[in-house]
């Protein structure tokens, strides 16, 4: 393993730095494709050796480091760069481009631009800096289909009078067998808490406002854009804030939403009527408590001795879950009424996550699907009306890249290496919103075998 600090000294002249922050799934295709380019040399940081050991075979420098802990050697890793990719959790970002717009280095992510990132636009302009987010898949492909599709639009004299946008990262079909219909490919948590946000949309001009800690698993709606897949949907975060980010002002409903096969929000509802994605501590699931079996942690969700029957404990179980057959027969099928000791973390929906993230993973060869479907009303000036489908769907490759690792990863890279070009000339926090940056990046995904197929219908 090369070590990066002893590794600058070393750098040609000519080549460019660039830090990766992270490691984990995505990061893969992300740096392979960066490693391949000309006068690039890639550095690649995280806190875990055994993620650093997965790029032996490509031509990268590699360094452990623990960036929460570590903020003096990131503060030296950044300065030596040109340009820094963090792949971190959200809640990272604001603080790597801090230390980035102070060193002058540009910078790119494929998280949403957080408030804390936007209030770093002004500091970033004014040090030269180019911050690009949102340049994955969900946020990232689905912003960049959609505007070019609207810029045509426009383009053509047309107005948007809808957009309807639904997308998800599942299983594929054939791997889709699971209690919830679902599987995960990294920490559930994000996928956990999701279901506890509310949701804000346009509906025929009508803002339509979904509360939290449930609300949206009661929004559900079946979607039939593709016959052949049993899917449902629910609203994802505040939808309204896109007629503004897209400039469809004319569009009377906007909503954006998250896929999932038919049966999970049922299912999920039941997981939360028994309290298990509550977020606070509890005591019983300290990770220095006495040892407990999620029989164990059942019983005494009800008051009872851990020893009781079990069929008494699957009636409280189904009276608590609304009297549903399915959803106490999926409380089962996970495991959850079982014998198994608990690996607690705390709180029940930290310790769900980790549980589900083993339960639930995908096994070697299974694959995995990206999702998504974009559906704009056109109204043109003889006031006829059309609608514009945009489908597009990519498949994991067995034992090979995930479909989500690949969509994220390579949207990630070609965005990077088109700040490290000077092919993206603006500067402060951007996302991928404006021709400049959505055409060639769609151009070069397709190039790489990553397209959407376009319909219209007149209506």
């Amino acid at each position: 393993m090369s070590h990066n600090s002893s590794q600058k000294a070393q750098r040609h002249p000519e080549n460019r730095g660039v830090l990766i922050l992270g490691a984990g799934y995505v990061s893969l295709p992300a740096v392979e494709y960066l490693a391949k380019g000309k006068n690039i040399e890639v550095t690649v940081a995280s806190q875990l050796q055994s993620e650093l050991d997965n790029l032996q075979k490509l031509n990268v420098n590699t360094t452990l480091i623990d960036v929460q802990r570590n903020y003096e050697e990131l503060e030296k890793l950044i300065s030596q760069q040109d340009i820094v990719v963090s792949l971190l959790p959200y809640v990272f970002h604001p603080d790597v481009a801090k230390l980035c717009i102070k060193f002058k280095k540009n910078m790119v992510t494929a998280s949403y631009i957080s408030p804390a990132m936007r209030e770093l636009d002004a500091a970033a302009k004014e040090a030269g800096v180019t911050i690009v987010n949102e340049v994955g898949v969900d946020p990232g492909i689905d912003h960049m289909l959609a505007m070019e599709c609207f810029d045509k639009i426009k383009n053509a004299g047309g107005k948007i009078s809808s957009f309807e946008s639904w997308c998800g990262g599942l299983p594929a079909l054939e791997n889709s067998n699971t209690p919830l219909r679902y599987k995960f490919s990294w920490y559930p948590k994000g996928v956990l808490m999701n279901c506890l946000s509310g949701a804000k949309y346009l509906k025929d001009n009508c803002v339509v406002e979904i509360p939290g800690n449930g609300g949206l698993l009661d929004a559900v709606q079946d979607l039939d854009f593709m016959a052949g897949f049993d899917f449902e949907g629910f609203p994802n975060g505040d939808s309204t804030m896109y007629i503004d980010e897209y400039n469809i002002q004319s569009a009377k409903s906007v909503i954006r939403g998250t896929v999932r096969y038919r049966g999970f929000s049922h299912i999920m509802q039941g997981i939360m009527q028994l309290g298990l994605l509550n977020p606070d501590q509890v005591a019983n699931l300290h990770p220095n408590g006495p040892t407990t079996t999620w029989k164990g942690y059942m019983c005494e969700l009800f008051d009872k001795s851990p020893d009781l029957y079990e069929d008494s404990l699957k009636d409280l179980v189904f009276e608590k879950v609304g009297r549903s057959e399915r959803r106490l027969k999926a409380i089962e099928d996970l495991g959850l009424l079982d014998e198994v000791p608990i690996d607690k973390k705390g709180s029940p929906i930290d310790t769900l996550s980790n549980y589900l993230s083993k339960k639930l993973a995908f096994a070697p060869g299974e694959k995995d699907m990206i999702m998504m479907h974009h559906n704009v009303g056109v109204t043109w000036p003889d006031k006829s009306q059309e609608k514009r489908v945009i489908n597009f769907v990519c498949y994991g490759e067995e034992n090979g890249y995930s479909a989500m690792a690949k969509t994220v990863g390579l949207t990630t890279a070609i965005a990077t290496k088109m700040v490290l070009d000077g092919e993206i000339q603006r500067r402060g926090v951007l996302a991928p919103l404006t021709m400049d940056i959505y055409q060639p990046i769609l151009s070069r995904l397709r190039s790489e075998g990553l397209l959407a197929e376009e319909e219209i219908k007149s209506s």
